[in-house]
């Protein structure tokens, strides 16, 4: 039942290949880390590094833990061989998990799980593995979605034991590093939109991202057909339906684009109507709050915050207006126009006709063919110097003002030289000294 064995790097001598590296090669699917058990882990990685023309280095030197970086971002983990590899197998989360492949393919299988690879089941190893680390929990929905496997009953029942504890203070709260790079391999994966789902079925999601699930029963009407959580989750499923290689930023930015929208919520005491305005604002502050929270990289944290706040925006009705657009939100593009689109194709309720689309899909290619047009900022036409000297301004936030409504007019091709700029400055302090004070 399996798919037909793969090549195995040299073995080093004494060596096991554990973990996920024996599960995925058993499946048939290379793995793209290796882990090895090894009686000398700086030798084992000093002659794989020779052999593979890769680097060599220590990552715990009091613990002897050694890592070779190989070509194609291929790692090889060495540990210490346990003075028990049974014993060490039976500790590990998952039957699928506790498995160990010797030289030349003999497996040693300890706890059943080449029959759980076979059934396509996650199977604990037991009960108290999964609380000695809470995190194998998330890692439980994680291999559901990426290795397309099935809690069985009594894992899934532990599972939610485990999730009821941790949310009642009675187990330690994994580090949020560490549940970030579960959620992140849960994200990565295609059907990340169904992880998501799956995630609030096991009641993960209000341990990891509790502020998505205000949205669950808030009804939108107009163009949607779902609640905001069961649109906010459509969205990603759109989104990676066409933006397939999407970064977790972009993913991130997809699913919380309606995050503010609950708490935005108000409805108007003489018409009943429901209004979700400055949703866009709460969400932009909601969405960084998150994701610093879960301690995702401060750049990924901006962008995807960035894209949040903006995906409300008017999309233009004319060439002149695509290229303002483009000037002013290029550094989110075209991830910005990816979510907006994400967000439109998510809500199918009675507002939303095929008219509708097709308009905002016109909008979206006069951003594109503008983008196109001008794929970079043009060069500024004037300096700071130049500007203050021009105008007589000392440095400030007046010839910041003045640099920005210079390089807008250049975007816009009003300006195209640097005596046109001069007069174009010059016009526009005039008219400012002469407005009303």
């Amino acid at each position: 039942m399996f798919r037909r064995r793969l090549a195995l790097p040299p073995f080093p001598p004494g060596g096991l290949l554990v973990g996920g590296a024996a599960r995925d090669w058993l499946r048939g699917v290379t793995p793209k880390d290796y882990d090895w058990a090894v009686p000398d882990p700086a030798g084992a990685a000093r002659v794989m590094a020779e052999v593979l023309g890769g680097a060599a280095f220590p990552l715990d030197e009091e613990r002897g833990y050694w890592r070779v970086s190989a070509a194609g971002g291929v790692q090889h983990d060495f540990v210490p061989l346990p003075a028990d590899v049974e014993a060490d197998l039976w500790r590990r989360d998952f039957t699928v998990n506790a498995l160990a492949v010797l030289e030349g393919g003999r497996v040693l299988d300890v706890v059943g799980g080449r029959a759980d690879l076979r059934a396509r089941r996650v199977r604990m190893v037991s009960a108290g593995n999964l609380r000695a680390d809470p995190l194998r929990v998330w890692r439980a929905a994680r291999f559901e979605v990426t290795l397309g496997f099935r809690l069985d009953r009594a894992t899934e029942e532990a599972v939610r034991a485990v999730v009821a504890d941790l949310g009642a203070g009675r187990l330690p709260f994994p580090a949020w590093e560490r549940v970030r790079d579960e959620v992140h391999a849960l994200l990565n994966h295609p059907e990340a939109a169904r992880g998501v789902l799956r995630l609030e079925e096991l009641g993960l999601l209000a341990l990891t991202v509790p502020e998505l699930r205000e949205g669950l029963g808030v009804e939108q009407g107009g163009f949607h057909h779902l609640d905001v959580f069961g649109h906010g989750v459509e969205a990603l499923h759109q989104l990676l339906a066409r933006v397939p290689d999407a970064g977790l930023a972009l993913r991130w930015a997809a699913l919380l684009h309606d995050v503010g929208k609950p708490r935005a919520r108000a409805m108007d005491g003489v018409t009943g109507r429901v209004s979700f305005h400055g949703h866009d604002r709460v969400g932009r502050e909601l969405t960084a709050d998150i994701l610093s929270r879960l301690r995702v990289p401060a750049a990924d944290v901006r962008h995807a915050a960035a894209l949040v706040g903006a995906h409300m925006l008017p999309l233009p009705a004319g060439e002149r207006e695509a290229r303002r657009f483009v000037h002013r939100r290029r550094a989110l593009l075209p991830d910005l126009l990816s979510v907006m689109l994400a967000d439109r194709e998510a809500a199918r309720g009675p507002m939303s006709t095929p008219g509708s689309r097709h308009a905002y899909a016109l909008g979206m290619e006069r951003v594109l063919s503008a983008l196109e047009v001008q794929p970079a900022e043009p060069p500024p036409l004037l300096d700071g110097r130049e500007v203050m000297a021009l105008l007589n301004l000392p440095p400030g936030p007046g010839v910041g003002a003045a640099l920005r409504v210079l390089a807008e007019a250049a975007a816009l091709g009003e300006v195209r030289d640097a005596p046109g700029a001069r007069a174009f400055l010059r016009a526009w302090a005039a008219e400012r000294a002469g407005g009303p004070g």
